[in-house]
This record gives C-alpha cells, structure tokens and sequence, in this order.
C-alpha cells in the first residue's frame, strides 16, 4: 500500500490480522467501527477512526461488565467504536483481543494489573550510561517484555556521557541473553541506523525505562521533531523528572508507530511467570542439572546452581535478583488469590442475602474459593 493509499487507520497499524478480529465479532457489534486508542487521560480516550481523530469514553455497559482495570481499553488497543451523530466524539463498546499487553502491578494495597501498552511488537528499554545506569532494574523490565508478548531490545542512551560503553554493553548482554543491546546518542546522532530494522512503517514500538533515561529525547530525536517536551536531570543522582505524563502513540516519518510512556521509579511486576522463567533463562537450565528435582540450591549435594555460584560462571548479584523476585511473584500470587476468595465470599453472600441463587450455585461459589 503506498503512502497516497494509506487512510487513517492503516497509518496507525490496522492489517489483516485486525480486520479479521473484528469480523469474528458478534454480529449486533457489525454497525460499530474499529478505531485505535492513541492517548489515555483517567477515562477519556483519544481514538483514531477511518474518519480521523476523536475523543471517547466507554459505555455504562462496558464499564460495569469490566472485571478489572486491565480489561478497560489502553494505548495502542483497537476497540470498535459508536461514532456521535454530529460529533467529534464516540462511545467504546467493544474491546478486540490484544497481540500483546505491557502490565504492571499498580501501586495499592489491593492487587491489580495496569496496562501500559498493548499491540505493542518491540520494546525499547532505555537505561542511560550514567549514574543511574542499573542492570537489575534491566532485568525487571525484561521480565515484564517477555511475558507481554512483544520482543524486548535495550538502548542505552547518552552514550556521549561514558568513555567506555562496550563495558556496560558487556553487562548488559550477559543479563539480557539473546536480546539486542544498542548503544545510541542523541546528542551525536548515534547509533540511529541500527534501530531502522525496528522502525517500520505500521509496526508498535514502545519506549519504557525510567525518568531521566531519554525517552522523550529519543522519540524527538528518531523523529526528526519535538514531539515530547524533555526537560534536565538532578545532577547528584542522574534521575529525571516525569516529563511524560501520559501514554500516547506518535506516528514517525518512516511510518513505525511509537509510544512514549511515563517513567517508572520501579517497576511492579505482574503475573509475570513465563516473563521470569525467560528472563533467568540461564538459572533456569542450571536448575534442572541439580542432582535432585526439588533442590532448594542451598546445601544440597550436585547443586549446579551452587556450583556455577562458586565457580563464578553466575553472578552472584543475578541469582539474589532472581531469588528476590522469585519470592515476590509468590507473594502477588498469594495476595491475588486471597483477593479472589475475598471477592467469591462477597458474591455468595450477596446472591443469599438476594434470595436469588441456588443451592447449587452457591456449593459452586464455595467450591472455587476452595481451589
């Protein structure tokens, strides 16, 4: 399709893939129209339609019927929409199935998972080569790319603030098995040719990393054109302020769609057991050489893990961030499911109260809060 070609919905990402999503929809959904969420703000949205840009909110319905946070549309979602006679605006009534979903636990005593994007087909993790420069935050943010769905690739920014980045690209690749590490600089303008693979015209990029790493700078720079406004970092510490302060897709010149997310004091992990098991892939392999199936790798005898610890072939930092995160996926997981039961406790005794249930149902109920 060339570019005089291209209508809205193609520029932003709309193929095949999606326009089959939505012909599998139920019919009474037929008369809607399929857009894209570009921006968030709270619960408003900013979409795009076949007939160009829009605002929107979900229907009552919607809203009532979503079980968490996570099934409310996100940046980079393709929903089907009812466009407002006369308007500049639609309602959101369906959401199509996403490829892809970059999730964090959000902050709060009760768990829930956040989306941040979805759709997304690469993620740039940014982490600048300064003091803020931390391979285990690099590992957590691999762990929540690799359970999203999308592929993971590290940009390392301000390379015009180190002398030796190859050191840091070493770290970084033995952490990040089999993952594209680039070094890059706006300043200089390097490093932009080998992102080019990436950047193609209606493919999802996302940026993640925290405040301060660059990515606003990076999403100005790759585009030719402020996009984002960038502000400085603290000096004592390398951190930056949250110049982004919402998530929203920008389209580059060359046609790769981009999504510049806030930055993250710390990533809160969510669900994200596959994530981890790539991530750690490595302990992982080493784990199923131990002498025993349930080794604890602590005193046991033919630990392959103890051994590659004293043998130095594993980093001795890795494995603590590994256990480290290991024990709090556990601990989200207990949380979630004491939640759950919390949640079939208050149905059961609300349909009882309501007169409305069956003996049978309610043994259900009990049953699942048993599981």
């Amino acid at each position: 399709m060339t570019k005089q070609e291209m209508t809205p919905l193609h520029t932003y990402g709309w193929n095949e893939h999606w326009s089959l999503m939505a012909e599998q929809m139920p019919k009474q959904d037929k008369e809607l129209v399929p857009a894209r969420v570009t921006a968030q703000f709270s619960k408003q949205y900013r979409i795009i339609t076949q007939e160009g840009e829009q605002t929107a909110v979900v229907t009552g319905k919607y809203e009532y019927e979503a079980g968490s946070k996570s099934d409310f549309p996100a940046v980079g979602d393709w929903v089907l929409v009812e466009p407002l006679q006369g308007e500049s605006r639609a309602v959101i009534h369906k959401l199509l199935p996403r490829k892809s979903a970059v999730t964090r636990r959000e902050a709060g005593s009760v768990p829930d998972e956040q989306v941040i994007a979805a759709n997304i087909d690469t993620v740039f993790i940014i982490n600048a080569l300064n003091k803020d420069f931390n391979v285990r935050r690099i590992e957590r943010y691999l762990i929540a790319v690799w359970e999203s769905g999308a592929a993971p690739v590290i940009l390392l920014t301000k390379a015009d603030l180190c002398e030796s980045p190859e050191t840091y690209v070493s770290l970084v690749e033995e952490v990040a098995l089999g993952v594209p590490v680039f070094v890059v600089s706006s300043l200089k303008d390097q490093g932009k040719e080998q992102l080019q693979d990436y950047l193609v015209q209606g493919k999802t990029v996302a940026i993640t990393g925290t405040s301060g790493a660059g990515k606003s700078t990076l999403l100005n720079w790759l585009s030719g054109q402020e996009m984002q406004r960038v502000q400085g970092i603290r000096e004592e510490d390398a951190r930056g302020r949250h110049t982004t302060t919402h998530r929203e897709l920008f389209v580059l010149p060359g046609g790769a769609i981009m999504v510049d997310t806030p930055g993250m004091r710390e990533l809160q992990l969510w669900d994200s057991e596959e994530g981890f098991e790539t991530a750690f892939a490595d302990i992982s392999t080493l784990s199923q050489q131990c002498r025993f199936h349930d080794c604890r790798h602590e005193t046991e005898a033919g630990c392959a893990v103890r051994e590659a610890l004293q043998d130095g072939t594993l980093d001795a930092k890795r494995y603590a961030n590994y256990k480290k995160t290991e024990r709090e996926l556990a601990h989200i997981a207990r949380k979630e499911k004491a939640s759950t039961r919390r949640q079939n406790k208050s149905s059961g005794k609300s349909l009882r109260k309501s007169g409305r249930v069956h003996q049978g149902a309610y043994q259900q109920l009990l049953y699942d809060e048993e599981l």
